[in-house]
């Protein structure tokens, strides 16, 4: 006996007018009633409290999520839409993992204000394991990232040995939760980190930075952790004598310099969007400089990729202070932490 296939379900039906709404659709086609009009709703509220609490980023979020529920032809997404950019620059002037409602003040937004930033940025790095316990725990809540980063550590483990390892792969875990903490002090979902071993780690967007801005924070933010975690690793070896903490702090600085390069996916490619072509050009001399000090080849290559960056690209129309800095700040550090030398130590 062989049954008949079931019927495909009906598409849902316009509460108001009565007509038949494609699954697809954000409004009824005949009436305009928005058909998450309950959700928008409740999104509205959950903004509107965290408004008056302070969380500016929750309320971003909110708004970001009533956003993709809105159609793009209305009013209402317009609206919407300039409360997100509204609250994304509010969101811009206070450093990540601040109390709610704090500011830094109208200079932050550039010259000696974006390089506090920036400080304040690798201050909270440094400290990440007191300050930012709880987030860092609950990534390793998450049975793909910890799968995944047991399967790449043992990977390692085998070229390696486990010590090394285990500091290599905790490096890359605390790179990709800078990425966590800044999408999640702008209010965009994302899912956990993934590990490939041999690759590193990634994660997947589910909502988009509202502009160049944005993604430059948040690609930028994962070698500022990344850097925290480096140089932690780097005065636990001074502490202790220890090389195999110099020589993760050696690997970390290398691979946090990779991601540097302004090309494709990379955390430099999504800084350089941020850049003006002048602004460009100085991080290109910042980096030949860089090179020239410490005679880092990887520099080079970074070199190359930003001239062609700011030469070919499409550039930002208008600059960014706090991610040229950011970028550039990034690039001496890590370049002269590239020469950290551990004599006689071996990986295991």
């Amino acid at each position: 006996m062989v049954d008949d296939p079931p019927a495909a379900p009906a598409p849902p039906v316009c509460p108001d007018c009565g007509a038949q709404v494609a699954p697809a659709l954000l409004a009824c086609p005949a009436c305009h009633r928005l058909v998450h009009a309950d959700a928008l709703k409740r999104l509205a509220a959950d903004a509107e409290q965290a408004k008056q609490t302070g969380d500016t980023s929750a309320e971003l979020a909110a708004w970001r999520q009533a956003l993709e529920l809105l159609p793009p032809d209305t009013a209402q997404h317009q609206t919407v839409a300039a409360r997100v950019a509204e609250l994304s620059r509010a969101v811009d002037r206070q450093p990540a993992g601040a109390k709610h409602g704090s500011r830094l003040g109208k200079g932050a937004a550039g010259g000696l204000g974006a390089l506090g930033v920036l400080l304040a940025k690798f201050k909270f790095a440094l400290l990440f394991v007191i300050t930012k316990a709880k987030l860092l725990l609950l990534g390793l809540t998450k049975a793909s990232t910890l799968l995944s980063m047991l399967l790449s550590m043992g990977v390692y483990w085998t070229l390696w040995g486990w010590k090394f390892a285990a500091g290599f792969v905790v490096s890359i875990y605390i790179h990709e939760m800078g990425h966590v903490q800044a999408l999640t002090h702008y209010g965009i979902k994302a899912t956990a980190p993934m590990f490939i071993p041999g690759v590193g780690a990634f994660i997947r967007l589910k909502q988009y930075p509202t502009d160049r801005r944005e993604d430059a924070r948040v690609g930028l933010a994962g070698p500022i952790w990344g850097a925290g975690a480096a140089i932690a690793a780097y005065g636990v070896y001074l502490a202790t004598g220890a090389g195999i903490w110099g020589a993760i702090a050696h690997v970390g600085a290398f691979i946090n310099l990779f991601n540097l390069l302004p090309v494709w996916q990379l955390d430099g490619g999504r800084g350089f969007r941020a850049l003006t072509r002048p602004q460009r050009w100085i991080a290109v001399l910042v980096v030949g400089l860089a090179w020239l000090l410490t005679g880092e080849g990887l520099l080079l290559l970074l070199v190359v990729a930003g001239a062609a960056a700011a030469w070919f690209g499409d550039a930002a129309p208008e600059p960014d202070r706090t991610a040229l800095l950011q970028y550039t700040w990034l690039v001496a550090l890590l370049s002269l932490m590239t020469k950290i030398t551990v004599a006689g130590a071996t990986p295991r």
